[in-house]
């Protein structure tokens, strides 16, 4: 079978070794002659791919039973609603930074569950670049970031010392880099660009924030009820979560945070190295903000775009062009893509150059 280096943005691409295991397991899980996808999720065998999924992500963010981990449905766009249902008290604020579409459409559902603060944002240079030195309100119920914005390519490099209970929506860049998890009070991301397929959204949580409303709350939206009924209130994403777990062991068997972070800075220089030098491309946010999940870059001669297209796909590369938002070319660097699939890319990349400067 042919080699083909997947760029896409999302879902995004996964390691081989966990799509041949999930792959056995539709057919055959664990020795039992059923199919993951036909057996109880209350049974011992799927409780224990759920334990298993939720202790991994505290053993990778050294965590402890402060915090709660739930796999729960509806992607990270459901959480824009839960985050501000649970959290914000029915009389507070909601204090957010807005970096891009999903910082704004999870400020866009805060403020149907109430009153809403946007105190900085990068909207009035297109979001290519991330606010910094801006005053966190002490009175506000929690401040919700976006660590990383697949759409603009733009990421966190630090994150700000808040006073009040820090929220962040790591959807395109969880478990990529070393984090200091403990300063967070909720984290969560869609499995679908950085831990596993769609369909599973991970939410991390401190058992201290929550219960501190004052309304009456829906059971479904309830991170309480969620936490009880040990991430299984209701039927879970089977398949996804399991996958996800089979990703978050992958990640801890060839070194964890450290080894992936490593192996992503190289990934990024890499590619930005060979944007800064090549003459036909250049990067489209601000360099100390560059994102080194989500790489995204222009052409200085636009028309040639049908020339280069050609170039990537007779190299089997697969997801570079941009969003529709922004146009041009977008290579994720999730962390199952090889260093070699970069290194193509680079090769190709020069390869236009020569023949087009």
């Amino acid at each position: 079978m042919t080699k083909v280096h997947n760029f896409s943005a999302g879902p995004g691409i996964l390691p081989a070794e966990v799509l041949k295991e999930a792959s056995e397991a539709c057919i055959n899980f664990e020795n039992l002659n059923l199919s993951l996808l036909e057996i109880s999720h209350r049974s011992k065998n799927y409780e224990k791919v759920m334990d298993e999924a939720r202790s991994l992500v505290k053993e990778l963010f050294e965590v402890g039973d402060a915090h709660e981990v739930l796999y729960l449905g509806g992607g990270a766009s459901l959480q824009f609603a839960m985050v501000p249902y649970n959290l914000l008290r029915e009389n507070g604020t909601a204090a957010y930074v807005n970096t891009g579409v999903w910082a704004s459409k999870a400020i866009k559902e805060a403020k149907i569950i109430g009153t809403t603060k946007v105190i900085a944002s990068s909207e009035d240079k297109k979001f290519t670049y991330v606010p910094k030195g801006y005053e966190i309100p002490a009175d506000a119920d929690y401040l919700h970031i976006t660590s990383n914005n697949t759409i603009y390519g733009t990421q966190m490099k630090s994150f700000p010392k808040s006073p009040i209970p820090l929220v962040c929506d790591m959807s395109s860049d969880i478990f990529s880099r070393k984090v200091n998890a403990k300063d967070f009070d909720l984290i969560y991301a869609g499995a679908q660009k950085n831990m596993g397929p769609a369909g599973s959204t991970m939410v991390m949580v401190k058992k201290e924030a929550l219960g501190k409303t004052g309304r009456n709350m829906l059971s479904m939206l309830d991170y309480q009820v969620h936490i009880k009924g040990g991430s299984m209130y209701n039927t879970p994403p089977v398949f996804p979560i399991y996958v996800t777990m089979l990703t978050l062991k992958w990640l801890k068997k060839n070194g964890g945070i450290s080894w992936i972070e490593n192996l992503n800075q190289q990934k990024a220089d890499a590619i930005y190295n060979e944007i800064d030098r090549n003459s036909m491309f250049h990067g489209t946010t601000a360099i100390e903000d560059r994102s080194f999940m989500n790489v995204c870059f222009l052409m200085n001669k636009p028309e040639l775009e049908p020339e280069f297209d050609k170039f990537w796909k007779e190299a089997n590369i697969s997801g570079i062009r941009g969003h529709r938002d922004v146009g041009g070319y977008r290579a994720s660097l999730y962390n199952a893509l090889p260093l070699e699939s970069v290194n193509v890319l680079v090769e190709v990349m020069k390869a236009f150059e020569k023949k087009f400067a």
